[in-house]
């Protein structure tokens, strides 16, 4: 690299973010952290902007604006709300976008439009508003580079075959989540510790829970039908959502795998460290001087492959159905189970009911078609209502 690339951590305090921090100290010759933002973390926050030393911080809760500013030197500028975090996306050479659910959506919009790269963290954003963001990565210089681990290996293994149209399948590894080969009346039974306890990720709570339902499986299906299937439009892959499977792959080494026209499945491994991936967002076309996950290919052991449990996991197969339906059928599901996973967290209902939750709220999806923000934002709303009335319901209360 010829000059130091400006970078903005936009969800600094979470797991992504606090990751991307490390990697980035690894590499101070080429990377520098420029801006950092985050929701409600004042304190993690400050202290995190008096180490690196940015030119701005962002916090999301305009509440906390005035204790972010007071703890700060008047040599960091300091900023508030949506609009904050809109600003640090746009003023970096490279956005690391890992705020938590849907609230990520105006830091890709934001980036995209301004012309620069996306270090896409944050899957609900694509998923909720794959048309809107579609036409935000048209802008000139505009770049997405997937984060999450299986995007970043599918990233990886199209590149290692130029030859577009002669990809077959897509084949997406899940670890399969703690709960993998519980009977029915076991799952009725597990816990907020027991779902939170992931066999092989250290990751936020949201997204834990998701990985123990599987829906953390089927957002990455419909993102990677975003990011590499038709609807990309200039992707070059004639790939349709039926091209897209999963496969449990409990020990988490190989990432994603792509299979080509004439058998030949290229895949990417490491052993689990999410650094690899946003190494990789960070320095393509290039590859990140520090290793992270290499293999000791004397001590890896095995590595299994099986087909999901889609009865005992019904979530894989509704982001299936919100995909096909199209619109803001994925817009409505992912926010009914933000607001379903919000209220597990909270004991107020079991974790076999996410599921029915989500399946509740797909049942009523109105046909909005997602083409504008605005009819995007309103799904979003619309189908958190309907979760909310749901949750209400005598059916769905867990001391009922």
């Amino acid at each position: 690299m010829s000059e130091q690339k400006s970078v903005a951590i936009v969800g600094s305090t979470g797991s992504v973010g606090t990751q991307s921090i490390q990697v980035i100290a690894d590499d101070q010759e080429n990377y520098r952290v420029t801006a950092l933002a985050a929701g409600r973390s004042v304190d993690q926050l400050v202290s995190q902007a008096l180490a690196i030393q940015p030119d701005l911080v962002a916090i999301s809760d305009e509440a906390l604006l005035g204790q972010v500013r007071d703890a700060l030197p008047s040599s960091i500028e300091v900023v508030g709300g949506t609009g904050g975090l809109i600003e640090c996306a746009q003023r970096a050479d490279v956005t690391i976008n890992g705020v938590v659910g849907f609230a990520g959506l105006p830091v890709t919009l934001a980036c995209l439009e301004a012309g620069k790269r996306l270090a896409l963290a944050n899957k609900e954003s694509l998923i909720a508003a794959g048309p809107v963001v579609q036409q935000a990565r048209k802008t000139p210089g505009a770049e997405l580079v997937p984060v999450d681990s299986e995007h970043a290996a599918i990233h990886q293994c199209l590149r290692a075959n130029d030859v577009g149209k002669r990809v077959s399948k897509i084949q997406v590894t899940a670890s399969g989540g703690p709960f993998r080969g519980m009977s029915s009346e076991e799952l009725a039974r597990v816990t907020i510790a027991e779902a939170l306890n992931h066999p092989t990720w250290s990751m936020g709570p949201k997204i834990t829970i998701d990985s123990s339902t599987l829906m953390n499986k089927g957002l990455e299906v419909i993102e990677a039908n975003e990011l590499f299937g038709k609807p990309a439009g200039d992707s070059g892959f004639d790939l349709t959502l039926d091209d897209i499977e999963v496969v449990v792959h409990p020990q988490s080494v190989v990432h994603s795998m792509v299979t080509y026209s004439d058998g030949s499945t290229i895949a990417q491994l490491s052993m689990p460290d999410m650094r690899l991936p946003i190494a990789y967002a960070l320095s393509f076309p290039d590859r990140f001087p520090v290793a992270y996950g290499a293999i000791d290919w004397t001590s890896l052991g095995r590595l299994d492959f099986e087909g999901p449990d889609r009865e005992s996991f019904p979530c894989l197969d509704l982001a299936y159905a919100a995909a096909r339906t199209g619109g803001t059928a994925p817009a409505w599901l992912s926010a009914a189970n933000e607001v379903a996973v919000e209220a597990f967290l909270k004991e107020k209902i079991r974790w076999v009911d996410i599921a029915e939750v989500n399946s509740a709220v797909l049942s009523m999806h109105d046909g909005g078609t997602g083409d504008t923000l605005a009819g995007v934002l309103d799904g979003d709303q619309l189908a958190r209502r309907r979760a909310e009335e749901i949750l209400q319901e005598q059916s769905f209360m867990r001391n009922s």
